[in-house]
């Protein structure tokens, strides 16, 4: 059967044509089960939009091909429309981006609901994780949305990869005329009491350095949930303050002495 001047259509071509998409759709329905077998099922509820656009893809490269071997000129197709395809190509290169890096997020389990993660110097709880964007809850309780090309490009802090317990610290200094012995046995008694301070491993008192100012101190403390760290820092650093108050321990501002080799004569 001949359609047009140069379309020819046989049995043949027609059974071979019918074969190609059977086989096709057969394809496409292995590989779907095979890789929906391998994940859960709040994760192939996110990839059904990913395999529906991989079976539009396959089915339409399967047709252009089909065409092309029934006489149908397709490079007058691809002429026409290559402008309007390079246009959608650079609208869509971003949202691309995000899809993929999205698929890589939940096929390697970088991030995980419920991990605490820092981007950009913003931290949040993660709440859900989508094929584009990632959503996580800050400790002021907004919702942050980080598009998911962020965490291929940007560097990636998940507090809670290695478990949930993490190491905090506070900073702090102290005269150099201190009894540094009642200092880290007070410091690490207050820590200890704290009831959201883990005992085990024990917190401690690092002597980092011989500041300008002050011997510069840092309490280790740990703790099983890194969220709330900021808050535990602020009741600790209140009850430092007050037991260094208590104990004539003067914590102390930068200071500076200025000499004069000549005093400057005064003329009125």
């Amino acid at each position: 059967m001949r359609i047009g001047s140069d379309i020819i259509l046989t049995p043949k071509s027609i059974l071979v044509i019918i074969a190609v998409f059977f086989l096709t759709h057969l394809f496409l329905k292995i590989f779907k089960k095979i890789v929906f077998r391998t994940l859960n099922s709040d994760t192939k509820l996110k990839f059904r939009g990913v395999f529906a656009f991989i079976n539009y893809s396959v089915y339409l490269v399967v047709i252009l091909i089909t065409l092309d071997n029934v006489g149908v000129e397709i490079n007058a197709i691809f002429a026409a429309s290559a402008a309007l395809l390079v246009g959608i190509g650079l609208a869509l290169q971003t949202l691309i981006q995000d899809i993929f890096s999205g698929i890589s997020i939940l096929l390697d389990k970088t991030v995980h609901v419920g991990d605490i993660i820092q981007v950009d110097g913003q931290v949040g709880k993660v709440e859900n994780i989508m094929l584009r964007t990632t959503r996580a809850v800050t400790r002021d309780n907004k919702v942050l949305i980080i598009p998911n090309h962020k965490f291929l490009t940007s560097i990636l802090y998940n507090w809670t990869e290695n478990g949930s317990l993490t190491k905090e610290i506070i900073d702090f200094g102290v005269a150099y005329d201190t009894d540094i012995q009642l200092l880290k046995d007070a410091v690490i008694e207050i820590a200890k009491s704290h009831p959201k301070v883990l005992t085990k491993p024990e917190p401690f008192l690092l002597f980092e350095d011989y500041g300008d100012s002050a011997l510069m101190f840092q309490l280790f403390f740990s703790m099983n949930n890194s969220f709330e760290a900021n808050l535990v820092k602020s009741d600790l650093r209140f009850q430092i303050f007050e037991k260094l108050k208590a104990l004539n321990i003067e914590i102390p501002f930068p200071q500076r002495v200025v000499t004069f080799k000549n005093n400057p004569s005064i003329k009125t």
